[in-house]
């Protein structure tokens, strides 16, 4: 054995950070079972090494495409048997990318990259601890800063975050009625039925008590060039919240507008992100261009909204507001749009400022009929979006701002 090789329990740790860089996330707890169970089962067979291995690691679904592009590339050795069996370390190579990537296989060669395809000395003293970006202090740094000033590490890092945000909204009474003893309200039907079977006599009273009804979620996010940055982000945002649809919410309803209007709604369905951005990406063609609020927000009023709205929803309107034309049909689409709505939240990066005030028409106009303003410049915003639907949204950043209309 050379001096660089390793053990069988380096190569497996070397494994587990690859599939953190790839987005998985991996635990030391979920390293040292590994480790165990491989112990346990043995290794004299590849697929039962590789199943053993992802019954430990993967704890979602959408791991699992992420998980099986990372353990092709690194366990790749033809002499994988004879490699493992005198526990020699795997020669990582990253196979040619000149072909189209497969779902989850870009963030796969991207992982396996770090590890330049050379053999590694491992030291006797590491510890098995993450990265130092990967570190509480540096994490808390990286949720303050603004998505615009994030190095391409740092962008890997905050979606990896965004798909662990949860919305939670609140539901709603329906018009259907369920029994409940602890009701008010009696349930003169049932009451009356009981009533025929007893004689005519009221034994007992049934009550009854609205059923709560969920709430669509419906996302509607500016893609134009001043708004770029915050807008892929915001797709990580729409599409972690499309892949916990039923959790907290009827449906999910996502659209992109730039110089035009964009269902995006079917491509959300596709669990791996980097997959469903790509087929955004190519579905919409006004990615970075110029924005027309007001006509896109009509197409939705008069083609979308009576689809998607036909059950209470909250809308999230992510836009920086800076419209130049056709500052009345805006006023009148927003007014339209807001009648529809349960609860219309806007979503501006432009907040980042503590000055900032609406002095662009286009903001001045669509300022008065939302119900809430919010900022979504970095992960704390996000954040303290996820926590307000889930106790109630506060105006307070509207309230300001109208102030400042009068």
């Amino acid at each position: 054995m050379t001096s660089t090789a390793g053990t069988l329990p380096d190569n497996i740790v070397y494994f587990a950070r690859a599939l953190r860089r790839a987005g998985v996330p991996v635990g030391t707890a979920q390293i040292l079972e590994a480790l165990r169970a491989v112990q346990a089962v043995g290794f004299t067979n590849r697929i039962d090494f590789h199943t053993t291995l992802r019954a430990m690691i993967v704890t979602r679904a959408e791991y699992l495409l992420v998980f099986d592009q990372v353990f092709s590339m690194f366990w790749r050795d033809p002499e994988f048997l004879e490699n493992m069996i005198t526990n020699l370390l795997p020669v990582i190579t990253v196979p040619p990318l000149d072909r189209p990537l497969k779902p989850a296989q870009s963030r796969a060669a991207e992982a396996m990259a770090d590890g330049g395809g050379k053999p590694r000395q491992m030291p006797q003293q590491e510890q098995l601890d993450i990265d130092a970006q990967f570190s509480h202090s540096n994490v808390e740094k990286l949720t303050q800063k603004d998505f615009d000033d994030m190095t391409a590490a740092e962008i890997r890092v905050a979606e990896t975050a965004i798909r662990t945000m949860w919305l939670n909204l609140p539901n709603v009474l329906g018009r259907r009625y369920g029994l409940a003893p602890n009701a008010v309200q009696i349930d003169r039907r049932k009451a009356l039925q009981s009533a025929r079977r007893s004689g005519g006599e009221l034994i007992h009273l049934p009550k009854r008590r609205a059923k709560p009804r969920r709430l669509n979620f419906v996302v509607l996010s500016d893609i134009s060039g001043s708004m770029t940055n915050y807008s892929r982000m915001m797709m990580h945002f729409v599409h972690s919240m499309a892949q916990a649809q039923g959790q907290s919410w009827a449906a999910v309803h996502g659209f992109t507008f730039g110089t035009r209007l964009h269902n995006i709604s079917p491509l959300l369905t596709i669990k791996d992100p980097d997959a469903a951005l790509r087929a955004i990406g190519s579905h919409v063609c006004d990615w970075e261009g110029g924005t027309r609020i007001a006509s896109s927000l009509g197409d939705f009023n008069r083609h979308w909204a009576r689809r998607v709205l036909s059950t209470p929803s909250v809308v999230l309107l992510i836009t920086d507001g800076l419209e130049r034309e056709g500052i009345d049909q805006l006023e009148a689409e927003m007014a339209r749009l807001a009648l529809q709505t349960r609860e219309l939240i806007w979503l501006n990066p432009l907040l980042r400022w503590n000055q900032f005030s609406p002095q662009a028409a286009g903001i001045r106009t669509m300022l008065p009929h939302v119900s809430s303003f919010v900022a979504c410049h970095n992960l704390d915003s996000l954040q303290e979006l996820s926590d307000g639907l889930r106790n109630g949204l506060r105006a307070d950043h509207k309230n300001r701002l109208m102030g400042l209309l009068k």
